[in-house]
Formats: structure tokens, sequence, C-alpha cells
């Protein structure tokens, strides 16, 4: 039994990591977009694009796509070009997608917590198909990635923290109701990243 061979390892084509693309950052704005409808948040770069939404007059998408700018320094610095290239694709498909999806769809009735929770795993599978072909969204989740990858940090734990931090600075913009849900939600998305991506249990 142990001469038995490894599997090869098989590397995704460039068109399955564009159909990943495509297919992640759908999911993933698809949940921002009910999060929105409930008036709550994640944490995370999102979760700062949120509040920026709801403070001033500048959209969700716009502002998703400018805070995330100076972390693509770090990541062609610590994660190379083709990651930088997929995540900065995948950034400006989110942001182009939370614009699209109000055309197509609208919620005359959502339970805001449902909204907030089932949001939340939307966007959580959604990064894992995004991570799954080396791409992220950008902001915290390059420098999340990059502690992984360099000191075995786990992703989903350190985001974990961070965006309860972000959560629960929305205190004073979001109810007390919806900020529990945003939290439990912020919670239940990142769960589903440190289940399903950790270094080691995958081949490819």
């Amino acid at each position: 039994m142990d001469n038995i061979a490894e599997p090869t390892r098989v590397p995704h084509s460039r068109i399955e990591d564009a159909l990943a693309m495509v297919l992640g950052t759908l999911m993933v704005s698809f949940g921002v977009i009910m999060l929105k409808q409930a008036g709550a948040l994640t944490g995370s770069t999102a979760g700062i694009a949120f509040l920026i939404s709801y403070l001033s007059t500048l959209s969700f998408g716009s502002a998703f796509f400018l805070i995330n700018i100076p972390f693509y320094w770090l990541a062609v610095k610590r994660m190379g070009w083709e990651f930088t290239l997929k995540t900065f694709c995948a950034v400006g498909l989110v942001s182009l997608f939370t614009h699209l999806h109000p055309l197509f769809v609208h919620f005359s009735d959502l339970n805001p917590f449902y909204a907030t929770l089932f949001g939340n795993v939307i966007m959580g599978i959604g990064f894992i198909v995004l991570f799954r072909h080396k791409a992220s969204l950008g902001g915290i989740n390059i420098l999340a990635l990059w502690l992984q990858d360099r000191f075995g940090i786990r992703a989903g734990k350190l985001q974990m923290a961070v965006d309860t931090c972000v959560v629960l600075a929305s205190l004073f913009v979001v109810s007390g109701p919806i900020l529990l849900a945003s939290i439990a939600g912020a919670v239940i998305l990142n769960l589903i990243i440190a289940m399903n991506h950790r270094p080691g249990r995958y081949r490819v």
C-alpha cells in the first residue's frame, strides 16, 4: 500500500479561472445586494465600503473599488502579478455587478435578519470559489492570505477578528438588531472560509 502513487496535480485552465472569476464575483455581489437591502453590513473591506455608502452619496461598488487600490502594492510585492491581476479583475467585477443586479432583481419583501445571514453565506461560498482559483477581493483578504502563506495564520481566523471590529464600528450607523445580525453573518462567512480554505487540504 505504501507504493501507491499520489494523484497528479492538475492545475486550473485559463477558461476555468475565468468562469470561476465570474461565478465567484456574481455570488459575492448578490450577497452584497441582499445585505444592502437589509440595511446591514459585513466586515473586512466590504464592511468599510458599506459604511461609506451609508454615510455618503458614494455607492458601495465605487467605494469598494477605491478602497482596494492601496492594497494592490502589497499584492504585487507579496503574492505576485498573476494573483494581483486576478484580484483586480475580481474587485472590478464585484463593483460592476453590484450596479447591475438591481436592474434585474427587486426585493419587495425580504426579512432583514434572513437576508443578512443568507447574504453572508452566499458571499462566503463566492470567496471560496475565488480563493481556489488564486484570486481574492483585495483589502484585508490580501493581507490575510499573505499572512497565512507566510506565517501559517489561518485566513478565516484573522478575518473573523478584523471583521468583528469593523462591524462593531458601525454601532451608530445601523440599528441594534441589524448590528447583531451583521456580526452573526460575519462570523458565518468567516467560518465558511476557515473550514474550506486551509493550507494543504486541497491539491489544486
